[in-house]
């Protein structure tokens, strides 16, 4: 059986970087949520993300749409359930979320697999945020500011993982998915 796989932790800390590894396995496909916020530089509609009007989000919450949803950063995100059930029957599915999302996935999904990706320290993840350059400074502090209420929650995660060297952080999260059996 297929396992839907669910990576979150605060912003900065290298989730997008190792689901691009593991996905480079074959084993997994993404699951690509909804958006009500703008694409930034480089993103593709479908691929990235659906990127969706407030209105049609707010309706496919009336229908049951999502397996989670969440509104972060003044934006909603939320992923689509057909799309997930999809994926599932061929491959274990990956869903890059955010923490109050994960949680929300967990209960709609109990076999959900969570993991939170770890910073080394809040300096190294200061760094990381401030050196992709996709966001203005304030949007920075405010990402900042919600790291202590992310961290506060990963004893509610299935295994935590530090991403302080990248291959031996996505070997570690392919055995801790392996145990899951």
């Amino acid at each position: 059986m297929n396992k839907l796989i669910v990576i979150s932790g605060p912003s900065g800390v290298g989730k997008g970087t190792i689901v691009n590894e593991l996905l480079k396995k074959g084993d997994y496909a993404l699951s690509i949520s909804c958006t009500t916020r703008p694409p930034r530089r480089g993103e593709k509609e479908g691929i990235s993300y659906f990127f969706i009007s407030r209105e049609k989000f707010e309706a496919m919450i009336e229908e049951d749409g999502f397996l989670e949803y969440d509104n972060h950063f003044d934006n909603y995100y939320g992923t689509p359930k057909d799309f997930v059930q999809k994926q599932l029957q061929t491959k274990n599915v990956i869903l890059e979320i955010e923490v109050n999302g994960a949680l929300n996935a967990k209960r709609s999904y109990p076999e959900a697999i969570l993991i939170m990706i770890l910073p080394p320290n809040f300096e190294e993840l200061k760094a990381r945020l401030t050196g992709r350059g996709t966001e203005s400074p304030e949007k920075i502090e405010k990402r900042l500011g919600r790291i202590s209420y992310e961290l506060s929650l990963k004893d509610k995660y299935d295994f935590a993982v530090v991403n302080d060297d990248l291959q031996r952080a996505v070997a570690e999260i392919e055995n801790l998915i392996k145990s899951k059996q």
